[in-house]
């Protein structure tokens, strides 16, 4: 006792001067990195060249030059106001930390960007970019281009700095790194979100003339033509916004209840086989959006093997009555049930065996305990499911444009009003106001629901229950509903994809390997390998820009969620939304509001394979975040504060204390966007270039053909390949490790007892 007594312990002055010189040489590492950008990397895009092969030439090339070239010797001074906000910053960096500090860093910060951007949005190729800024000051005869390298580098430097200047002056509890990535995600919310979001909803606001009126949005938005309900009183069609309504709310609830369902019986029903009905569940994710459409089609359609069974067997004469809100709903609810099954997964996960137990210690039947202990702990997947059903159905362009036969959805209006002979932007705009509004209801109604309530099942506690087998009756009812549909699905992928190996559906069922040969053949040429089919471009493509996008996707979704799950600041519940928000705006609209605010300085990444990345990455962002913030409430903050109370740092308790226990919504995360990025259409249809072509877009083309069998050889071809991938990213990333028995051990334990 006396020889700890007499340990020396560091004083409280001493210890915080320690922490504060380690900050500071965080601070110090960005502007040098801010200063070397000016000085090593080329300030603008180059056209058809990637910046950094030109880094031998930022002294001497203009295209290719640095920012301190362009601002010494090519008449671009405004850049000087980056080189001020860094000097600034490196003045408060030599000061001791401080509220002092953090005033100097917000001063350097924010004089940096709003120079930077407020010059490249008022400064373009042709001088001022606005009309009135030319008859303000009169011909400006320098240009400038998109940024580059450079002028991304320094950027991203003095948003950081300027984030440790909130940290300092007391935000975020003081914590630098989760001011940095609360401040750094929001910018990238704001600005491949947001901003290209709001560019193309102005529309509703202008006239077809090009003058701003704020009533036009009035009449385009509150029409018989969207929320007529003639179908109520003389059988007429209802508006197209209650059409997308009902519709919405159909497929969330559907999805939902099946997700829930298979879930349930993945993880609860303890039969072999289980893994491959698991695998099953998620073929609908892995597929282009038209081939569950055309599958559809080919067993309901008019031509289909059930009306011509009918017509055979019962003289029923064949019509088209799949087509519309059924059959509309049926193929959604193909599509987006695995998302649900795939959150709902790690939610049944989480629920902690020994409250089970518990419940049943205290005499409870298995079912009172299912429908009072498990279902509840439930209720956070269940909402989040919900909500990313009806957004998935609200933006949904496939399905509706394939079997929605005069059954009209804002999606499609909205890609005809952009598209057709008519080209309304301002109706397609408040179309997609609407849309909008609506997420908005659900977004809200969710967190209603929830309220305030805990729902924490993992937490630092030793918990070595056996998972609860489900109840007789609820046993029963999840088999006698998930196995016929997933059968269904069996049925409708079989009769898909087998037009891939026939000569032509409906007229020779000769089986041939050719479609797969055209598309894909390989030669053996004077320089070796020769990829001759005439898929493997776009296929080289594809793979390459998901691989990109998907760890990105995955990395930025969770820290978002860890952000709205952990800390607490001011606007999170509208930095939660505008992560939402790009779920909310079907597909078409997201594109061509990329075209819109990306053609153009100081961001000009129209025709390039970084827009598409941009677009893969912001439109399946929100699916990481659901799925994160779903687990998030399920972990204890004690986990957390026992790190923070150990010295770890936000880095460390997020790297080796959160992550293993988000390893469900990490494969989530990861298998979602990566094949989504494969098989989404619509949200990059007028991204693609011929340099850029996409698996998707080649379907599409040879649709259009009529070369069906090579479209769905590629198909067949895509759907094996995410089956590979999404095996190896469950593998490398493994399981969640909750210190739970298994079931068959602990049977094998009782049995020698």
């Amino acid at each position: 006792m006396n020889a700890v007594a007499k340990m020396p312990v560091p004083s409280p002055a001493i210890r915080p001067a320690h922490k504060a010189q380690g900050a500071n040489q965080a601070l110090w590492a960005w502007v040098l990195i801010g200063l070397a950008a000016y000085v090593v990397l080329p300030w603008y895009a180059i056209q058809d060249a990637n910046g950094l092969a030109k880094v031998a030439d930022v002294f001497s090339d203009e295209s290719a030059g640095n920012g301190l070239m362009h601002a010494l010797q090519w008449g671009r001074g405004w850049l000087w106001g980056g080189v001020a906000g860094l000097v600034l910053a490196a003045v408060a960096a030599s000061m001791p930390a401080g509220k002092n500090q953090g005033a100097v860093l917000l001063l350097g910060g924010a004089l940096g960007l709003l120079v930077l951007l407020g010059s490249g949005f008022s400064i373009g190729a042709r001088g001022w970019s606005y009309e009135w800024m030319n008859q303000a000051w009169g011909e400006l005869d320098v240009r400038q281009f998109g940024f580059g390298w450079g002028a991304f580098v320094v950027l991203t430097s003095l948003m950081v700095l300027f984030s440790f200047g909130l940290a300092r002056r007391g935000f975020f509890k003081g914590d630098l790194f989760v001011a940095a990535a609360v401040v750094g995600c929001a910018s990238l919310l704001a600005l491949f979100i947001v901003y290209p979001v709001t560019k193309a909803l102005a529309g509703a606001f202008f006239t077809e003339d090009n003058q701003l009126q704020w009533t036009a949005i009035i009449g385009r938005v509150f029409n018989e033509r969207n929320f007529g309900l003639a179908c109520i009183s003389d059988g007429k069609r209802c508006g197209v916004a209650w059409n997308t309504l009902f519709i919405g709310l159909m497929t969330a609830a559907s999805t939902t209840f099946l997700g829930t369902l298979m879930a349930l019986m993945a993880e609860r029903s303890g039969r072999k086989g289980s893994k491959a009905l698991n695998v099953l569940a998620l073929l609908p994710i892995i597929t282009p959006p038209f081939v569950v459409g055309l599958g559809l089609i080919l067993l309901f359609g008019r031509a289909g093997i059930v009306n011509a069974a009918l017509e055979s067997w019962f003289g029923v004469e064949p019509t088209r009555w799949f087509y519309g809100w059924f059959g509309v709903w049926v193929s959604q609810t193909f599509a987006f049930t695995p998302i649900a099954f795939m959150i709902m997964r790690s939610v049944v996960q989480g629920v902690a065996p020994s409250m089970e137990e518990a419940a049943q210690t205290l005499r409870a039947s298995p079912v009172q305990t299912f429908w009072t202990i498990t279902l509840p702990l439930l209720k956070p997947g269940l909402a989040n499911a919900f909500l990313v059903g009806f957004i998935e159905s609200m933006a949904d362009f496939g399905n509706p444009i394939v079997v929605g036969g005069q059954f009209a959805v804002l999606s499609t209006e909205i890609f005809f009003s952009i598209v057709g002979a008519q080209y309304d932007q301002g109706r397609a705009a408040s179309l997609a106001w609407i849309l909008m509004v609506f997420a908005l209801g659900v977004f809200m109604l969710q967190r209603k629901v929830l309220g305030s309530k805990s729902y924490t099942t993992v937490s630092g506690k030793g918990d070595a229950g056996i998972p609860m087998p489900l109840p007789t009756g609820v046993r029963r009812a999840v088999y006698g509903i998930a196995v016929p549909w997933m059968l269904f699905t069996l049925v409708v992928y079989v009769f898909a994809f087998a037009g891939g190996f026939v000569q032509t559906w409906g007229r020779d069922y000769t089986p041939t390997l050719n479609h797969f040969r055209s598309a894909f053949a390989l030669e053996w040429g004077q320089f070796g390998i020769v990829w001759a089919g005439t898929a493997w471009n776009s296929f080289f493509t594809t793979i390459k820009l998901a691989a990109i996008s998907a760890p990105m996707t995955a990395t930025v979704g969770l820290l978002i969620a860890w952000l709205l799950a952990r800390t607490e600041f001011k606007g999170q519940s509208a930095f939660e939304f505008s992560a939402l928000l790009a779920f909310a705006i079907p597909g078409t609209v997201l594109g061509v509001s990329y075209i819109l605010a990306f053609n153009v300085p100081p961001f000009e990444l129209t025709g390039t394979s970084l827009i598409i990345i941009l677009c893969f990455m912001f439109r399946n962002l929100p699916v990481g975040v659901r799925a994160g913030t779903a687990a998030f409430k399920q972990l204890d903050k004690s986990l957390d504060e026992a790190s923070m109370m150990l010295r770890a740092g936000s880095v460390q308790t997020l790297r080796h204390v959160v992550l293993p226990l988000l390893k469900p919504a990490l494969v989530t995360a990861l298998v979602y966007s990566f094949v989504r990025a494969i098989t989404t259409v619509s949200a990059v249809i007028f991204l693609v270039t011929a340099e850029n072509e996409l698996a998707t877009t080649y379907i599409i083309g040879r649709v259009g053909n009529g070369d069906y069998g090579i479209a769905l050889a590629y198909c067949t071809v895509l759907i094996v390949l995410m089956s590979l991938v999404t095996a190896a990213i469950q593998w490398l990333v493994g399981e969640r490790s909750l210190g739970r028995r298994k079931a068959k051990a602990a049977a094998g334990t009782q049995g020698v007892h």
